[in-house]
């Protein structure tokens, strides 16, 4: 595997003013030599000296190039890696090296809404951010094709595996589910997109869900059982308050000695109270104009 090694370079901002001064000097002698050549003085060894002379310096000119912040220049020099530049400004390196600018940027990249099975064979379709960034310069060129290519068939490979090992719902409490444990689905989601970019040299920043539904096929009933679902757990909560208002009250009666009740008695009021509490519906109201017993 290649790995990332800096490149030693030389400042631009020192490079650049001897290579100018260089050539400066180069032409001034050229011109003379020009000069010389007419009056009849001077061979044209010199003349053609220096302008050689000003050819290598253009040549040497070449060398220099700029790094911008959060870039990178990945140098080669006939196919072979040499080395990364990260520190950014201006340089200068041999110029045939060949520089390839990177980006060190944050990306975003959205994947496209994948159909899949759930753990429990239900067909969902998911979606997820990927938060990532380049840290291996070398790694991301030279060890995958595309890192960019990469980055995306490697996340959606990522997602479908994991929606594939977790329900889209729990109904057992304690087990875990794509739309209940989002924080605990998003790290794991993460792990696993890092474990197949380590190859490219890319780092994931924040691996997410953004996008979680049932298939369209069965969307409507998974709506219903979904329904029934908060039907029961709304009816258990009404019946747990239920009974608990109805033990305070006949506590109370009890306490305070309003009314003394038989255990026949007890068992009718018990009944009459859980039918208002219980109800969906607006209650009936009976005056009795008798005794409790008539």
């Amino acid at each position: 595997m290649i790995r990332e090694r800096s490149l030693s370079t030389v400042s631009g901002w020192l490079a650049l003013p001897v290579l100018l001064v260089g050539f400066a000097l180069a032409f001034w002698q050229f011109v003379l030599n020009v000069k010389a050549f007419d009056e009849d003085v001077s061979s044209p060894l010199g003349f053609l000296l220096w302008v050689l002379v000003m050819v290598f310096v253009v040549f040497l000119l070449v060398g220099l190039f700029v790094v911008n912040p959060n870039e990178a220049r990945v140098a080669t020099l006939f196919g072979r890696y040499s080395g990364s530049v990260k520190t950014d400004g201006l340089h200068w390196a041999n110029p045939l090296y060949k520089k390839r600018k990177i980006s060190l940027r944050i990306r975003n990249f959205e994947s496209a809404q994948i159909k899949v099975n759930d753990l429990e064979g239900n067909p969902i379709e998911i979606a997820a951010i990927v938060v990532w960034r380049v840290v291996e310069t070398a790694e991301a060129l030279f060890e995958v094709d595309n890192y960019e290519h990469y980055v995306k068939v490697q996340t959606e490979a990522a997602v479908r595996n994991l929606a594939m090992h977790y329900p889209y719902d729990a109904y057992v409490e304690g087990h875990m589910s794509l739309r209940s444990n989002t924080t605990e689905i998003a790290e794991q989601l993460k792990t696993e997109v890092q474990a197949r970019l380590n190859k490219a040299g890319v780092e994931v920043l924040e691996a997410r869900i953004n996008h979680l539904a049932y298939a369209q096929e069965i969307a409507a009933a998974m709506l219903q059982r979904q329904q029934a679902g908060a039907i029961i757990a709304a009816r258990q909560r009404i019946v747990e308050g239920a009974v608990g208002m109805v033990e305070m009250a006949l506590d109370l009666l009890s306490a305070r000695e309003v009314v003394t009740l038989d255990n026949d008695r007890k068992a009718a009021m018990v009944s009459n109270l859980l039918v208002v509490l219980c109800g969906d519906r607006n209650t009936q109201p009976v005056v009795n104009t008798g005794t409790i017993y008539q």
